[in-house]
């Protein structure tokens, strides 16, 4: 492993010029117009449209519904779960669905305001 040492003066320039990229990144990401495109993960799925993790587990194994899963954790589109809904696999209502959707949107604007 090799060590780099630099001046404490040029190390505050150089996290500062990182922050300031950063930030105008983040300015440049377009937010998610389209619901369909966001992605919950099971949690909220399960509580939501009132089915057990097993119930979700079955129909990933199942092949009917597509998935991501990351560092262990499962995430789906909202797309998807309209899909399911549409063809009846899943028996839930139109309100825990909306109730899905609005939750999400709540905690996706806690996680932007924590960065």
């Amino acid at each position: 492993m090799e060590v780099i040492t630099i001046d404490s003066e040029a190390f505050k320039e150089l996290m500062e010029k990182l922050d300031a990229l950063s930030d105008y990144v983040n300015t440049l990401k377009p937010p998610a117009e389209n619901d369909d495109e966001s992605w919950v993960d099971s949690h909220e799925v399960c509580d939501f449209l009132k089915i057990s993790e097993r119930t979700l587990q079955r129909l990933r194994s199942d092949g009917k519904i597509t998935f991501t899963c990351l560092g262990g954790k499962y995430y789906y589109q909202i797309s998807e779960i309209k899909k399911l809904l549409k063809a009846r696999v899943i028996k839930s209502t139109e309100a825990c669905f909306q109730e899905l959707i609005q939750y999400h949107k709540q905690n996706e604007s806690k996680r932007k305001g924590a960065r």
